[in-house]
């Protein structure tokens, strides 16, 4: 028998960040009302349970998990980093808003070195992607078979399918601009799943498109403009 490792890449519901509320720093953004009833929706889409949770560290990320830990209260929950990108550092300023971050986040892109520390403290594009890779092993290093949920952010997803797509490990000027050119193709709506699945052999993780039936009219979407300045 083929054993197959499958994972859900889901991302959060609708943030206050993402109605476009200020926020107090990358990982404080709560869920909106809508959010929370889209975190309901993923919650009811599971036709059984997932072998384990992973949630963010982030709050959107962890409440948006919450609805799923409370339908499956057997199921292990772990918190892995797989946290938003980070890349503002300090300049993601208290009460401050995607509109208002937008200048600062277009001109961090524009400069595209993967090795920049923005901020005084933000995460580079190299980390971000050493980040995916590690992220990787550890899902492949888990030896069951069976379904992890894992509950992220929208950018990291984006950079676990870019990273399996171009195979970069140590990105360099170039790769972080393929990035950015995915990043402003690619829209991840808020809970879409993506799935990734491994099956026994000598082939790594493949990508299964996602999807949002499971949200029907509370689906949302944000453009690359909004996700560039940090959901």
């Amino acid at each position: 028998m083929i054993k197959v490792r499958r994972v859900w890449l889901i991302r959060h519901g609708q943030s206050e960040s993402n109605a476009g509320l200020p926020t107090n720093g990358p990982g404080a953004s709560p869920l909106t009302a809508l959010g929370r009833e889209q975190a309901a929706r993923t919650a009811a889409a599971f036709t059984a349970p997932p072998d384990l949770i992973v949630g963010s560290p982030f709050v959107r990320a962890r409440q948006t998990a919450e609805a799923t830990v409370q339908r499956f209260p057997e199921v292990p929950y772990e918190e892995w980093p797989v946290q938003e990108f980070t890349y503002l550092g300090r300049l993601h300023g208290p009460q401050t808003t995607t509109q208002q971050r937008r200048p600062l986040a277009e001109a961090y892109w524009e400069r595209t070195d993967p090795t920049y520390v923005n901020g005084g403290d933000g995460e580079t594009f190299a980390a971000l992607v050493t980040r995916v890779h590690a992220f990787l092993d550890r899902l492949a290093d888990r030896p069951e078979d069976g379904l992890i949920a894992v509950f992220t952010h929208g950018i990291f997803m984006k950079a676990v399918i870019w990273s399996l797509f171009a195979g970069a490990t140590d990105p360099d000027t170039a790769a972080m601009r393929g990035f950015r050119r995915f990043n402003g193709t690619c829209d991840i709506p808020n809970c879409a799943v993506t799935e990734l699945w491994r099956p026994s052999g000598p082939y790594g993780f493949r990508v299964v498109g996602g999807g949002t039936m499971h949200l029907a009219e509370t689906a949302t979407v944000q453009g690359a403009a909004s996700s560039a300045a940090l959901d």
